[in-house]
């Protein structure tokens, strides 16, 4: 086995300021916690934008471009930017960042999904900012939209236009097929980034059995033009990240998917996670890809081919 990817996701679209106060809303806070995390170990940081005001998710490149330039002048980690930003977001919105910046990679969901987080404005809170409770009520109600033409429109113009490479993120077995599908017509080429995940609901959930499922399918749909990797949301992130690990699988971690570090313990920062999810990887023997080795994995065309460094 290669060594092992590991992702860091800073702050994503779905946990709310009232959840962590770790949580990085700012430019400057997301700038630091990423050059931590690859200081840590991480070699990718999957990057969303915060309004710096209220810390709702913001799809404006120019937020994006306030710490960008920070990340890329103090670590060489691959930049990842969002293509999904979040629910509610048109998809002209959602690649503002990513169009702007260039990036050697970036996230797609591979379909659409009923990305649910309406259960967690269930738990009383005294909510610091007005919009998020209404925010994440509305998801019950809501579509994450990623049709077949959105997915080529997004291949087209950030893969074809850019050279930026995808972390393709498969939330159910028939995003692993949509992939086939893009990888088919060519508009995808090898080697490819497949991130299985799971307990986000709407997708599949965090059962072991699941995962040797979507381990056996890409492996059947991709044999070895695939890079795989997999993380799980909420609780099982951990132990997701053993397993997969266990079964040959790339890492993510981050403050994005699971805002504790232990039971009832919140992370203090994203950091903390990646420096565990290390300490984890070295007692099952396995070493940590540096970026520049995820990299060469994954045929990206280089740090400096980016529209912010």
């Amino acid at each position: 086995m290669s060594k092992v990817i590991i992702s860091c996701a800073i702050t994503g679209s779905v946990h709310t300021p009232t959840m962590s106060p770790h949580l990085p809303v700012t430019p400057q806070e997301i700038a630091e916690q990423s050059i931590a995390a690859a200081q840590a170990g991480a070699a990718i940081v999957h990057l969303h934008a915060r309004d710096p005001a209220d810390g709702r998710p913001t799809p404006s490149a120019d937020t994006y471009m306030r710490f960008l330039p920070q990340i890329a002048a103090a670590c060489d980690a691959v930049v990842n930017i969002t293509t999904g930003g979040s629910v509610g977001m048109t998809l002209e919105e959602r690649l503002q960042g990513a169009m702007r910046a260039s990036p050697e990679m970036a996230s797609l969901n591979m379909g659409s999904i009923n990305f649910a987080m309406f259960k967690m404005a269930e738990k009383p809170r005294e909510w610091k900012h007005a919009w998020e409770q209404p925010y994440l009520l509305s998801t019950e109600d809501g579509i994450f939209r990623n049709t077949f033409r959105d997915i080529r429109h997004i291949l087209q113009t950030l893969g074809e236009g850019h050279g930026t490479k995808f972390e393709c993120e498969c939330y159910d077995i028939g995003h692993l097929y949509n992939l086939a599908h893009f990888v088919d017509a060519g508009l995808i080429k090898p080697p490819f980034l497949v991130q299985s995940i799971f307990g986000v609901m709407g997708g599949m959930g965090a059962d072991p059995e699941n995962v040797l499922v979507m381990k056996q399918t890409a492996d059947r749909l991709f044999g070895r033009d695939h890079v795989w990797s997999m993380f799980a949301a909420g609780k099982q992130q951990m132990p997701f990240a053993v397993m997969g690990a266990a079964m040959g699988a790339n890492v993510r971690v981050g403050l994005e998917d699971s805002l504790y570090l232990e039971r009832g313990k919140l992370a203090p920062s994203n950091a903390a996670q990646v420096a565990k999810v290390c300490r984890l990887l070295a007692e099952l023997g396995l070493e940590v890809a540096t970026p520049d080795e995820a990299r060469a994995m994954l045929q990206l065309k280089g740090a400096r081919q980016v529209a912010f460094a």
